[in-house]
């Protein structure tokens, strides 16, 4: 059940800039399917942070650093008081599966209504 859902006329993208991404003849696509609809691909202050850090250090969440705890402070002062937790996740599919978890724990049901 998994396929490509342009399988008729498949899209060869090689770069992106913004909120546009670029196909290997150079035609421009407006990007409303990747995550990055909040600051576009390739921002400068991203990419110069991400190299900043990757030049210290480049790996995931599973081991202690300052870096979390501060941008989870950070990000938690930002949001109503009674969010205050922080679950760092790797992926959409993993945030999608630590919420269904949480969401059975706190209401001890196993129902789900999703939307196709």
């Amino acid at each position: 059940s998994c396929e490509v859902f342009f399988a008729k006329d498949p899209l060869k993208i090689v770069r992106a800039q913004g909120q546009y991404m670029f196909d290997e003849n150079g035609k421009k696509y407006l990007d409303c399917i990747n995550n990055v609809a909040h600051v576009g691909h390739c921002h400068p202050h991203v990419t110069k942070a991400a190299t900043k850090q990757m030049e210290l250090l480049n790996t995931n969440s599973r081991f202690l650093h300052d870096n979390l705890v501060q941008y989870a402070q950070r990000l938690t002062a930002t949001l109503p008081e009674k969010l205050s937790v922080c679950y760092f996740v790797n992926s959409g599919s993993e945030a999608n599966d630590l919420a269904l978890r949480l969401a059975r724990q706190y209401r001890g049901h196993q129902d789900v209504i999703t939307l196709d």
